[in-house]
């Protein structure tokens, strides 16, 4: 790597080609396999391969959500490294290293960080409650969690995560004592991503005073995400309603939309499908001057209805004509 960068590997959005393109350019891409869809992976893991360009590549996988078939198989395809996240990544260990990869394991509180220097990880991602996506329910934010796993994780690298999306954020993980950052929602708002455009938009234009944590999307989605983990979410009319009435929320019946309780709400872009395997089937845009494809991505995709966008903080970036605009931190599946 030439430098200390590596892309959170976030489900159904962090696919091949943007991968590919982070590896590329001197970072770690690292493919967001969320959990474990063989044909999402079977479709995306080739594209990785030839966008990386021989550089080092990994995988992301949600701990919970995947079993050890699903990572021998992927182990098969040779990744220089592979991640582990929000669960017990104790049963897949073993295949990590006889396979040779780098094992990265990432933490959202200390006991996890003690789990994963007992497991032996190679490297450890410590993500701060600024995160975007899913992190800790009951976490402690990034400038005061990372130091603390780098004295416990002394001498194994740690990366920091949560809340960084420019120069100046990695720096400020340096000056921490981690060895990098792992960055998310920066690159989830760019051309590589698979993301829908409209999607892409709200998040460059939301505000860190936009968003907040809750468990009202998992629930929604009759998602089976640990409790302990909750989403970062762009305010949303849907949120409002149920904010605080979540056993309410998983009792009622789907609404016209296929949410529970909606009532045929105008679509916001802010509720396009995102995150963990939810991506909205669309055109993958041109890669290194070829002609945008999309391989076996068509309408017949299976699609979250209305789903918040996960999304972090604010911090400054440039669109594409160069004009300041506002826009959002790492996010985390």
């Amino acid at each position: 790597m030439e430098y200390p960068i590596a892309l959170a590997p976030m489900g159904g959005s962090a696919g091949g080609a943007l991968a590919g393109a982070v590896s590329r350019g001197g970072g770690l891409g690292l493919l967001g396999g969320g959990g474990g869809d063989e044909d999402w992976l079977a479709r995306e893991l080739p594209v990785l391969v030839d966008e990386a360009a021989g550089k080092p590549w990994g995988i992301g996988f949600l701990s919970w959500a995947v079993d050890v078939a699903v990572v021998a198989r992927a182990l098969e395809h040779g990744p220089t490294a592979m991640m582990l996240s929000f669960g017990d990544p104790g049963p897949f260990v073993e295949h990590i290293r006889s396979a040779g990869a780098v094992l990265i394991i990432q933490v959202t509180d200390l006991e996890e960080a003690r789990r994963a220097v007992d497991l032996g990880a190679d490297v450890i991602v410590a993500q701060g409650t600024e995160s975007g996506g899913h992190g800790a329910r009951h976490g402690r934010s990034t400038l005061p969690f990372v130091p603390v796993v780098v004295d416990l994780a002394t001498p194994t690298p740690v990366l920091a995560a949560g809340g960084i999306a420019d120069g100046r954020g990695v720096a400020a993980a340096l000056a921490l004592g981690a060895d990098g950052a792992l960055v998310g929602t920066r690159f989830h708002a760019t051309p590589e991503a698979l993301l829908a455009p409209e999607t892409a938009r709200a998040i460059v234009a939301g505000r860190g005073e936009d968003t907040e944590r809750n468990s009202v999307l998992d629930i929604a989605r009759s998602s089976r995400w640990p409790t302990k983990y909750t989403a970062r979410t762009l305010g949303h009319p849907y949120l409002d309603g149920w904010r605080g009435r979540e056993d309410e929320l998983a009792a009622a019946p789907p609404g016209p939309t296929g949410l529970p309780g909606r009532r045929g709400t105008r679509r916001d872009p802010r509720t396009a499908p995102v995150g963990e395997r939810g991506h909205r089937p669309h055109q993958r845009p041109a890669v290194r001057g070829r002609p945008g494809r999309n391989p076996g991505c068509t309408g017949r995709g299976r699609t979250v209805p209305s789903r918040q966008t996960l999304i972090g903080d604010q911090l400054g970036s440039r669109s594409a004509d160069g004009r300041r605009v506002r826009c959002p931190a790492p996010l985390r599946h």
